[in-house]
């Protein structure tokens, strides 16, 4: 499909884009090349193709969420450096 050069100065004030002659040439034959892939495409039967956004099935690389026992409160707080009342002890962070 090729375009003409009014074709091409209407996509350059689409765009608001300045060309020279020697722009609007030289897009003219890219742009024909560019439109000319699309209908090769075109031409693929697609029918029998089901609608889809991914070409791959989606699978989930998460694990699946499942409950299990917790820590106890001792074993939690074996590696704190500070503990009070059984709780982390730390520095606090917001100033007065």
């Amino acid at each position: 499909m090729a375009l003409t050069r009014d074709e091409v100065l209407h996509v350059a004030r689409l765009a608001r884009v300045a060309l020279t002659d020697d722009d609007v040439t030289k897009f003219q034959g890219q742009l024909s090349q560019i439109l000319d892939h699309f209908d090769a495409l075109k031409a693929i039967p697609t029918d029998d193709v089901p609608p889809t956004t991914h070409t791959l099935p989606l699978v989930s690389v998460m694990s699946p969420d499942e409950p299990r026992p917790s820590l106890a409160q001792d074993q939690a707080l074996a590696n704190a450096p500070a503990k009070q009342d059984g709780y982390l002890r730390v520095r606090a962070v917001l100033e007065e």
